[in-house]
């Protein structure tokens, strides 16, 4: 791991809070992440389960927590099993957990290798009532392979069809929207990464770079830093390509006169970044390139004000879209009779904006969170504001991270560079 070992303090939390929400007598279990192939004989990256990650802190494949604390026996009231090394992992892969390693990271005592965990709980199962198991509820998220959650509920079904299972997301979404000061302490530090990033490729940045020499700096800046990688694949979209909300072949000559939406952050001890920004490539805004910009910036600004503890997701999406009609009227994008003849359900301000405004953020990039549930202190949100006019040639999109205190919300990237002025101070110092 490139990080420093985190706080156990934070798991200990995280798990107490979790088992208070349980039955009695109920008994969850959690899995690691599979490790999936990417050729002949080489794994993807491994990234893991954020839930597990959330309750265990543990940051390796093949890894199982069990928490059952009505557990008849002590020993096994919350219990965590990992994946023993040998002398040739330890050749070929390297650093795998000890025991007191993964003590020292989780704050559970009882620790045993994976061989393990068939005799242990089936020596414990049969004194539960319920079992919690989990899934990936993730609303933005549909599964088209059986991965090892779905995999694993099939055979606890088979082994255990008496039993009463429960799902453990329910809980999940609900604690892993509130962040702790130590999760807000590391979204922190991703943004803080970030912010270097971004000051770097302003300095960087001129007429006929490629758009992936970019992406080379970002990643430089993040590695550097002791940050993961990137906590999603980065947007480096100039000209046209701004069009493109997911664009990501970041293969084009940057030319003189567009400019350039960035949409990337640092993924760092598995919290997450996520900004965009859009610079001038000579470093300098045209007069209708500024009007843009500053439309919606005008946008992020008003809709970060409305990002308070009890706002509801469908109204706050909604007086957005009000504030960008009023924004792409002044900019001659739509008039006033198109918002009156407007589809209630496609309204016209979609023309040109048309995702929506913020997600939750935390150890995913698109986080586990309450689509209905109204927004709570605790909770950190993007706010990200696009105008994509293809026939122009031009894409603008804004991102901050914001979080909800009980006394208002903080901007958790108001130290990255945000106006027009101080952009092109930049790019030109």
């Amino acid at each position: 791991m490139k990080y420093p070992q985190i706080n156990q303090d934070l798991f200990i939390l995280n798990r107490k809070n979790f088992v208070n929400h349980l039955k009695n007598n109920s008994l969850a279990l959690f899995q690691s992440s599979d490790e999936f192939p990417r050729s002949g004989d080489q794994n993807f990256i491994f990234k893991q389960n954020p839930d597990l990650f959330y309750l265990s802190g543990i940051d390796q494949e093949q890894t199982i927590l069990l928490l059952y604390p009505d557990c008849p026996n002590p020993m096994y009231r919350q219990v965590l099993f990992l994946r023993q090394t040998n002398d040739y992992i330890k050749v070929w892969e390297g650093y795998k957990y000890t025991k007191e390693q993964a003590k020292a990271a989780s704050g559970i005592e009882a620790i045993y290798w994976l061989e393990d965990f068939d005799n242990i709980l089936h020596s414990i199962v049969h004194y539960a009532d319920n079992i919690y198991l989990n899934t990936n509820e993730n609303d933005r998220y549909a599964h088209t392979v059986p991965y090892r959650d779905i995999r694993f509920i099939e055979q606890m079904r088979s082994k255990y069809p008496l039993h009463h299972y429960e799902r453990s997301a329910p809980i999940m979404r609900e604690l892993r929207a509130l962040k702790s000061e130590i999760e807000i302490e590391l979204t922190k530090k991703a943004c803080g990464i970030t912010c270097d990033a971004f000051k770097r490729v302003l300095k960087f940045t001129k007429p006929g770079v490629k758009e992936y020499e970019i992406e080379a700096e970002i990643i430089h800046e993040f590695i550097r830093q002791g940050g993961t990688g990137h906590a999603y694949t980065p947007i480096i979209a100039s000209g046209h390509n701004a069009n493109i909300l997911h664009y990501n072949d970041n293969n084009q000559e940057c030319k003189a006169g567009d400019v350039i939406l960035f949409d990337f952050g640092a993924e760092y001890a598995n919290y997450n970044a996520d900004m965009s920004r859009s610079i001038p490539v000579s470093g300098r805004f045209t007069k209708r390139q500024k009007d843009v910009y500053n439309a919606v910036l005008h946008v992020m600004k008003t809709a970060t004000k409305l990002i308070v503890s009890g706002t509801v997701w469908n109204t706050y999406h909604e007086a957005v879209g009000e504030i960008m009609t009023e924004q792409l009227i002044n900019l001659g994008l739509i008039s006033s009779a198109d918002v009156k003849n407007q589809n209630p359900a496609w309204p016209a301000y979609k023309k040109y904006f048309m995702h929506g405004t913020s997600h939750h953020l935390g150890i995913d990039v698109h986080d586990f969170a309450g689509r209905y549930t109204p927004f709570a202190a605790g909770n950190i949100l993007t706010v990200e504001p696009g105008i994509y006019i293809p026939e122009e040639g031009l894409g603008i999109r804004l991102e901050n991270n914001i979080l909800i205190t009980s006394t208002g919300n903080i901007d958790l990237m108001a130290d990255i560079p945000l106006e027009t002025e101080e952009i092109e101070d930049l790019m030109n110092g």
